[in-house]
């Protein structure tokens, strides 16, 4: 049995808090304390009901608290599983509370990673193992104020790790909870590898017509994502595998990566996508409101496109869906969201960059 603190209330972090412990894990479950709704439900009973692919069954946890400390002192292992919007209040929360020897992984991260060890720097934290995944661990939702459901279980997870030198050892924390985890060379490599930055922005966006109209109701990945939207995710992710040629990295084409993490059969991307049972399930949002913007974007592409205007590269396409994203949003994307100055390495070159990310030491 592991001890693991696991920091957010929403649908994965549910799911993922119920399925450790129906496996014998000892959960402590947090939520900031002006989220506590999200757990209000199973606060005094510490139980929540899974169903789906994965434990079935009446999962009752440690702990529920929105007691930071209580949360740090349970475990030296920390899953944060939250929105990417969400990740810089619990950095603020917990920044000053974290000691020496305890690793907080970020599920997924899109290179929050980064973010958190500014603030960590900013607060004097030292001697703290920062990690990240390339996408959530299952295909879930919360069904229900005490339940979960796990549609599908993610096969091919990554995982990076700042500083790199330490990969080896969050690895081997991470792959008796997650089989089938795998490493990538760095927390950049890790970050530029999510899948949802790449699909939902452009897919969304085109759209964006019957969302509004049928609000949501049409399914995503089966109608939305025809072979000609799927051309234009390919574009999107070529400027993406750019951004990583120019840190050394050969990332895998969005493609070969929903095969990979089991999500659909080996081909092209629509026919990747048009033959998953898990993603063909999956509705539109309700609306152009969604996480499927107001994350994907800020915290996605944006980021992504900070960081290649940083190290010289290109992205016409990405910077074309944050235009058009930032007038349907309302919102300012370059501005409201994370660029190099959020992730503490504004004018750092290339080679310097890298340097950082096997050490952990600026420079």
């Amino acid at each position: 049995m592991t001890s693991i603190t696991i920091l957010g209330g929403g649908n994965t972090a549910f799911a993922v808090a119920a399925n450790l412990s129906l496996r014998g894990h000892e959960i402590t479950l947090f939520e900031l304390p002006e989220q506590a709704s999200n757990i209000e439900a199973i606060q005094e009973s510490r139980q929540i009901t899974l169903i789906g692919v994965a434990e079935e069954g009446v999962a009752t946890l440690k702990s529920v608290t929105t007691d930071a400390q209580e949360a740090v002192d349970a475990s030296d292992l920390l899953l944060l599983i939250v929105p990417s919007y969400a990740h810089k209040p619990f950095a603020e929360a917990f920044a000053p509370l974290l000691t020496a020897g305890k690793t907080v992984v970020l599920m997924p991260g899109t290179l929050g990673s980064l973010e958190w060890a500014r603030i960590l720097r900013e607060h004097g934290t030292e001697g703290v193992t920062l990690a990240e995944v390339d996408t959530a661990p299952y295909v879930c939702r919360k069904t229900a104020p005490t339940e979960a459901t796990i549609w599908g279980e993610v096969t091919g997870l990554g995982m990076g790790a700042l500083p790199a030198t330490r990969t080896g050892d969050v690895l081997a924390q991470l792959a008796p909870l997650f089989p089938g985890i795998s490493a990538h060379p760095d927390v950049a490599a890790c970050g530029l590898s999510s899948i949802n930055p790449v699909i939902h922005p452009c897919g969304v966006l085109m759209n964006a017509g019957r969302i509004e109209y049928s609000r949501g109701e049409f399914y995503f990945y089966e109608e939305g994502v025809s072979p000609s939207v799927a051309k234009v995710v390919s574009r999107v992710d070529e400027e993406r595998k750019e951004i990583g040629r120019a840190l050394g990295h050969e990332l895998t084409p969005v493609a070969k990566a929903f095969h990979e993490a089991g999500f659909g059969p080996d081909g092209t991307l629509w026919e990747a996508i048009n033959g998953s049972l898990m993603l063909t399930r999956l509705k539109a949002p309700g609306n152009l409101e969604s996480r499927w913007l107001t994350e994907d974007i800020p915290y996605g592409i944006a980021t992504w496109a900070s960081m290649a205007n940083q190290f010289g590269v290109d992205t016409p396409l990405m910077r074309s869906f944050i235009e058009i994203g930032s007038i349907v949003m309302g919102i300012d994307a370059w501005s409201s969201g994370r660029g190099v100055a959020d992730l503490g390495i504004e004018g750092l070159s290339v080679e310097e960059f890298r340097g950082y990310l096997m050490s952990g030491q600026l420079p």
